[in-house]
């Protein structure tokens, strides 16, 4: 370990201190945070944690042990990493389980400090890294469950897992799981020796995690998410990696590469435009619903502020109904309602919040640190049979409209519909070229593909879908044919890709943050960067393993930095290409 000082010489040390100049911003290294131990009341811990950071490039900070959520979250919110480290049992409480006699020292106050930063750190998707006791109460912070004692627990022969060799040599073998896992392909090794101080360990892995790695007598040693940057250890790496094994030092630096390139993103979204173009929130408001406050829904203030996303699409959802005079007048109200809703919100947190209705709006919006909300409206059976609410629903702030939902409607044929107009109707024309005049964004999501073409025959201003995905990856008619991208980006339009898990993978419950971004790099692939974006479908079903919420959002341009996009080409995605679209279509002389 490296414990070198200098001579003890004030002047000199200050010289040196005065003279030196740090790195630009970005090319610094990135900020660990290092859980502490907690001994005799004082947080404390190994000084070969503080060096396994150092020699693999981090810049190690040690995280005292409290419990006030409010300090936590300050500390939490500008690291870049965290490593969970060692230390004595979990109270077997949390797991609702009363102790055994071979439960050794607890302390509730320690775990309660862990669960905290776990917390924290898993709703801003910090990377973080396990270490023995930090490997089991990350499995238990993620609903997995822990052997009390797995000497008297398990009902089979065990190794000596609670060893008296220094920490730094190895006491036994552990096998790598040979399945598609980063540690697997990190190590390229099917064993490998590890050192072993435990007498709890894994039983059951956390719901969404795999287990990577187990002792030969069976007992858990390694876990970690398949989608997000989160693994853990049984055995202790920092010791032996600060004393130069190889393997060990892999597992930091892989923890640092994941914490450097979360913090290049963190900047990223500070620094560029980031937009959802479609939200379904209104649908879920209750009679007061407080878009400040987590409420159960997957997208508000808080998730945004911890995404770090600027904006957010709310649209005013309207299910297809019927087409006679007194229903499609109630589908102008209900829309009408809904809107109001979200206008609503501006009043309750205007130091937070903005209703947005151009490029301008958002930046002014960013520049002032709020988060800006658009208005749609999904499903043009709002408009009725009447072009005039088109100029009413521009006039209450709305940015696009999508032509229809599932179902034919007065505008045009759906993707779920019946073919009822063959594509557009006389009256969608007529509404095509009005939101052209009125400087509103046509959506063509949920239209039908002869709708899709009419559409851009007719329309002279781009288009979008908002919230659409790739059919020559996932086949599903909601999803667009690559000739219909290769119109679109002709017409200079943009496919936001949907995070909805039918549309990115038939096998729906293995849709993935990978599989978003496989329909990303398809886009890129067929027509370039600059005609594709994000449309979430948030509360509106939409989620894949991996990003679930806005506050997930940040995790796919963690994936896109990993594909090797560059950072201009990442502003397009998130937000560029959109607001293109946004300003050609207001751009329009009236």
């Amino acid at each position: 370990m490296n414990t070198q000082v200098r001579r003890p010489h004030i002047e000199d040390l200050f010289r040196e201190v005065d003279h030196y100049i740090p790195a630009r911003e970005g090319h610094q290294p990135p900020r660990i945070g290092i859980s502490a131990n907690r001994k005799d009341g004082l947080s404390c811990i190994a000084e070969t944690y503080v060096q396994a950071v150092l020699q693999a490039g981090g810049a190690p900070v040690v995280i005292p042990v409290l419990t006030d959520i409010k300090i936590l979250t300050a500390l939490v919110s500008d690291l870049d990493g965290l490593v969970m480290s060692g230390g004595g049992d979990i109270n077997p409480l949390y797991l609702s389980e009363e102790p055994i006699p071979q439960l050794q020292d607890v302390d509730t106050y320690r775990d309660e400090y862990d669960l905290i930063l776990l917390r924290l750190a898993a709703n801003r998707q910090i990377p973080v890294m396990g270490i023995c006791r930090g490997h089991q109460m990350l499995n238990v912070a993620w609903g997995g469950s822990v052997y009390q004692d797995i000497y008297s627990q398990t009902n089979h022969p065990l190794l000596k897992h609670s060893q008296t060799l220094a920490r730094e040599l190895p006491s036994h073998t552990v096998r790598l799981e040979k399945i598609e896992s980063k540690l697997y392909a990190l190590l390229q090794k099917e064993e490998i020796l590890v050192n072993s101080f435990h007498h709890q360990a894994i039983k059951e892995t956390a719901p969404g995690f795999i287990a990577t790695a187990s002792a030969p007598d069976g007992i858990n040693e390694a876990m970690e998410h398949p989608e997000k940057n989160i693994f853990s250890v049984q055995w202790h790496p920092e010791a032996m990696a600060s004393h130069g094994d190889e393997v060990m030092k892999l597992l930091f630096q892989y923890h640092i590469q994941a914490a450097s390139l979360f913090g290049k993103a963190k900047r990223m979204h500070r620094d560029m435009l980031t937009i959802d173009s479609h939200t379904d929130t209104p649908m879920i408001f209750p009679g007061s619903f407080h878009i400040g406050e987590k409420e159960g829904g997957k997208v508000n203030l808080p998730f945004m502020e911890e995404g770090r996303i600027d904006a957010a699409f709310m649209v005013a959802y309207i299910p297809q109904g019927e087409r006679d005079e007194c229903s499609l007048k109630q589908a102008t109200a209900y829309a009408t309602e809904r809107l109001e809703k979200i206008l609503l919100q501006e009043t309750l947190y205007p130091e937070r919040m903005g209703i947005a209705t151009s490029s301008n709006d958002l930046i002014r919006l960013k520049q002032a640190r709020k988060k800006a909300i658009f208005m749609g409206i999904e499903n043009g059976y709002a408009i009725g049979k009447d072009l005039e609410n088109l100029r009413r629903f521009k006039e209450m702030g709305v940015s696009y409209i999508t032509l229809c939902h599932n179902g034919d409607n007065d505008i045009c044929d759906s993707a779920k519909g019946n073919q009822e107009w063959n594509g557009l109707s006389p009256f969608g024309e007529e509404v095509v070229r009005e939101m052209n005049r009125l400087g509103l964004i046509v959506d063509v999501s949920h239209a039908a593909e002869s709708t899709f073409y009419d559409v851009l025959k007719i329309s002279k201003s781009p288009v979008i879908a908002s919230h659409s995905s790739v059919r020559a990856l996932c086949d599903h008619a909601r999803n667009l044919t690559d000739e219909q991208i290769k119109a679109l980006a002709a017409h200079q339009g943009v496919i936001q890709i949907c995070l909805y898990k039918g549309f990115i993978n038939k096998e729906e419950e293995k849709a993935s943050l990978t599989d978003v971004i496989r329909h990303i790099n398809h886009v890129v692939d067929l027509v370039g960067v600059d005609y594709v974006g994000i449309g979430s479908d948030f509360d509106g079903d939409g989620e894949v393993i991996g990003c679930q919420a806005t506050n997930e959002l940040i995790n796919i341009t963690v994936r896109l930095l990993e594909e090797g996009y560059n950072e201009n080409d990442i502003a397009k995605i998130w937000g560029g290409n959109l607001l293109r679209v946004l300003n050609e279509v207001q751009a329009v002389p009236r």
